[in-house]
């Protein structure tokens, strides 16, 4: 009897063309999980705001991708690589394995990915976020919005979310390893000058990580794990966090702040960014262009953007054995938590990754 396995990769998602920016926004600010007002005044808010950045910052930022997100197509190829390397070793029970993209904000969405899993007729869904450190405004967001879509087609068959992998092995020596080369190839183009790596994440406002969201704290602790990776002696690195928008305080020091202070330093700047899994906006211009901009104006001598781990092996490698992980546990788990059993943040994040499905 044939055992099908289907692995959803989740991500945020993008405009396909100049036109989806404002219905791209538009979704992204009704999210209560973005905007936490009362649901008529954050659809006022939600109007307002992407009414304004699809004419300003955002059409100017992805007109410099050509009006597109190249987010789909990077995460098609990580789909494409993660199926191959699982087609190789289908994890034991299973007869079939096939891998999904669906993406919270624009297409494809949840309903449609739902629509193609049922058709596929899986005996068990593992819900992989491509986010490595978990977020209520990510991770939360995007499971909530699939279980809805997956109860209103009544897709019916046993599923297991993960809620985060911020030191899963191939996720931290892929980075590692692309820090290696990049900072490598720097120091032979200029011996004699010191540089700093920036560990840049994508920030959130403080508010929510005071309510309790373990990004901060997740994100610090990747940036360690991956700089000890490195095996650089000496290395002298910094978190910081990119993408604020809106009048509200978010957690720090900012990209901006942390580029700064290396100019003050007089030292060079290696900038990656361990948050993100594939190319996308917010690396291809906020950092190799704006921050570029922004490193040469404060007299930064050299700006290196170290790519993120797309289809690396050793991240792709990392993600079939989560997904090995899940599906050779019995019972099977309610919750993939980190890299092992139990949960992996401390008790003071009330809203951890546990708390999507309620596991204590």
């Amino acid at each position: 009897m044939a055992r099908k396995l289907a692995v959803v990769l989740m991500n945020l998602g993008g405009p396909l063309a100049r036109e989806d920016i404002y219905p791209y926004l538009l979704n992204f600010f009704r999210d209560g999980n973005i905007i936490g007002a009362p649901r008529p005044v954050r659809e006022i808010l939600a109007r307002y705001i992407a009414a304004r950045r699809s004419k300003g910052a955002a059409l100017e930022a992805y007109s410099a991708l050509g009006g597109r997100s190249p987010l789909l197509d990077n995460t098609r190829a990580q789909q494409q690589a993660l199926e191959a390397v699982l087609k190789k070793n289908i994890p034991q029970g299973f007869t079939a394995v096939r891998v999904f993209t669906t993406m919270r904000y624009w297409h494809p969405l949840s309903d449609e990915t739902v629509a193609e899993v049922l058709d596929y007729n899986p005996a068990h869904v593992v819900l992989l976020p491509l986010y490595p450190q978990y977020s209520t405004a990510t991770v939360k967001s995007s499971i909530e919005d699939w279980q809805r879509a997956a109860w209103d087609q009544d897709l019916d068959c046993d599923m297991t979310p993960v809620c985060c992998w911020p030191f899963q092995d191939g996720f931290i020596q892929a980075s590692a390893g692309l820090i290696k080369t990049a900072y490598a190839a720097a120091k032979k183009k200029n011996p004699n000058l010191p540089y700093r790596l920036l560990f840049s994440a994508h920030g959130l406002p403080e508010r929510t990580i005071k309510k309790g969201d373990p990004y901060q704290w997740q994100c610090e602790e990747s940036a360690r794990k991956i700089a000890a990776a490195t095996e650089i002696k000496m290395l002298d690195w910094e978190i910081c966090y990119q993408s604020r928008v809106g009048p509200m305080k978010w957690i720090g020091p900012s990209t901006e702040e942390a580029l700064e202070k290396t100019a003050k330093d007089r030292k060079a700047v290696l900038i990656y960014p361990h948050a993100f899994v594939s190319e996308h906006v917010e690396t291809l211009v906020e950092i190799e262009e704006e921050y570029r901009a922004f490193a040469e104006e404060k007299g930064i001598r050299d700006f290196v953007r170290v790519e993120t781990v797309g289809t690396d092996p050793r991240f792709i490698d990392g993600l079939r054995e989560i997904v090995h992980f899940v599906t050779d546990q019995r019972p099977q788990p309610a919750l993939y938590c980190g890299h092992a059993r139990g949960r992996i943040c401390p008790e003071k994040f009330k809203n951890c990754g546990y708390q999507i499905l309620g596991v204590k």
